[in-house]
């Protein structure tokens, strides 16, 4: 782990970052090129917001990328250096096919008012204050070698920000969080520990009563690499934690980082450009089918002085009134009657994008509110019809661009590529009283693959972290290996502390930035 990096790895190691870099700018030159133009407080407020984010990723990759790259470089499967590109090419591969479903459910936990004023300075307190928040928590466990959670840390931070803002409104409510999700993702989040150290200790058992190759349960040696085929488990291991990080841990920043574009440049990103003349045809088709299953359910047919406003009121409170209806039925419309005109989305008037797009916001988050809290509104046929129509507005709405997969892939390798070696120790050697072997370091990478593979297919967070040392630690007990309880009580106190903490520090970062702008 002292060997310094050779010129060859070096060299396609800072190739590949320039060349990611030069992409992600032609990227952004080629979207805000072809937009209204763009006055500098913008384009300055998108390059510290993004900076700002990408750093977050940057840190991320501290702990969790480290965590997928530790068994590999503990045991001497790979150069430190050649771990971190491969981890990072896999990271990428996972972020790039994954479908975006992690990113936009971490942006449901924000308050609708919040995430509806993006463009202004309670939006960008939000942003900012959650993102920092993650990001000082998390440079704070590094440096005490501990592997904690990126996604605690940015639960805990969303949930801050939440109670800020409902605490500094006029109702003094935090009934703008959304609890119900907040604690099906704290759910994931509590069990896939246990999986981890379950499933972990279960297959190590296994495996040490029908697996008949010794040198797989031997420790590595001074500088060696373990035999061919237990070198290729160990790498391959490695692969599928890193695929699944990235398609599951890499997504927690895209969501906000799409929030800072549309709020910094919304004619560029508030609404998908790439939805064309078929696309918006069936969009219509699909609102006047919802709109008129609404309207079986519309007691009075009046329309609402202003819909939005209702359906707003309604997110935030969840009490259903007698012009909930009616306004999700004319916003329906109203939306309709605004893309149905023009070929493209690109194509509707610059200073009306972001309307839209609010607007399809509270439209979607309505129909999932309804679904959840009142699913006896609408007849399985409805259902059909209303989902169908929710999955037209999230195509709309929910698309993140290559170049943002490519940044938040590029911030995750550099962050491993500086901090990747106080993890790997604390995973290596301190978890257990004796050092790891090459049979733990495989099934515990076994196992944090399937598991993360397994979250990403529910669209929900999971930490890499936390079920990779689990992991680690069943193998060891399993094993008879013993456990070092001084660090297992410091990794457990930083699951403890991390929710909390993160809260409160974004809670009072929010409270401080609100004031400022």
């Amino acid at each position: 782990m002292k060997k310094r990096p050779g010129i060859f790895a070096g060299s396609l190691f800072l190739f590949l970052i320039l060349l990611g870099i030069g992409y992600c700018a032609f990227s952004i030159a080629s979207d805000t090129g072809n937009v209204s133009q763009v006055g500098a407080p913008a384009f300055f407020l998108l390059t510290l917001a993004l900076l700002i984010a990408l750093g977050f990723e940057f840190v991320n990759g501290f702990h969790d990328t480290a965590n997928a790259v530790a068994t590999v470089i503990y045991t001497h499967s790979m150069d430190p250096l050649a771990a971190v590109i491969w981890s990072g090419i896999w990271n990428l591969i996972g972020v790039l096919t994954s479908s975006g479903a992690v990113a936009f459910a971490v942006v449901s936990l924000l308050p609708a008012e919040l995430i509806l004023q993006v463009s202004s300075g309670a939006g960008f307190a939000m942003v900012f204050a959650l993102l920092v928040a993650a990001i000082l928590w998390n440079l704070g466990t590094w440096w005490l070698g501990l592997p904690a959670s990126s996604s605690h840390t940015m639960i805990g931070s969303i949930l801050g920000v939440g109670l800020a803002n409902g605490w500094m409104s006029a109702h003094h409510s935090t009934a703008g969080v959304d609890w119900e999700q907040v604690i099906k993702v704290f759910r994931v989040l509590l069990i896939s520990p246990i999986v981890g150290f379950g499933f972990a200790a279960l297959l190590m058992w296994i495996a040490r009563r029908t697996i008949h190759y010794p040198e797989l349960f031997t420790t590595p040696k001074d500088g060696e690499p373990p035999p061919f085929p237990i070198r290729l488990l160990l790498i391959g291991a490695s692969t599928g934690v890193s695929y699944g990080h990235g398609s599951n841990d890499g997504q927690k920043g895209m969501g906000l980082i799409m929030l800072i574009l549309i709020g910094t440049m919304p004619t560029a990103y508030a609404l998908n450009h790439t939805m064309g003349t078929a696309d918006l045809v069936t969009f219509v088709a699909v609102s006047e089918q919802a709109a008129h299953v609404i309207d079986h359910h519309v007691a009075v047919s009046a329309a609402t002085p202003d819909p939005r406003l209702e359906l707003t009121t309604y997110l935030n409170s969840h009490k259903v009134t007698p012009d909930t209806l009616p306004a999700l039925r004319d916003t329906i419309l109203q939306i309709s009657r605004e893309v149905g005109p023009y070929k493209q989305l690109k194509s509707v008037p610059a200073d009306n994008q972001q309307n839209v797009r609010n607007q399809m916001y509270v439209v979607s988050a309505s129909l999932n509110l309804l679904h959840k809290s009142h699913p006896a509104v609408f007849t399985a046929e409805d259902d059909l019809i209303l989902t169908n129509y929710n999955s037209n507005l999230d195509h709309a709405t929910k698309f993140i661009p290559v170049w943002v997969k490519v940044a938040v892939a590029l911030a995750l390798g550099l962050g491993t590529m500086v901090g990747w070696k106080r993890i790997v120790i604390t995973v290596g050697e301190k978890i257990g009283k004796q050092h790891l072997n090459y049979a733990q370091g495989a099934t515990a990478g076994v196992i944090a693959m399937g598991t993360i593979i397994a979250a990403n297919q529910f669209g929900m967070p999971v930490s890499t972290t936390h079920v990779l040392s689990s992991g680690i630690a069943g193998t060891m007990t399993a094993n008879g290996s013993g456990l070092q309880w001084s660090t297992i009580r410091s990794i457990a106190m930083g699951w403890v502390l991390t929710l909390p903490g993160a809260a409160l520090l974004s809670g009072g970062l929010f409270f401080l930035f609100r004031h400022l702008t």
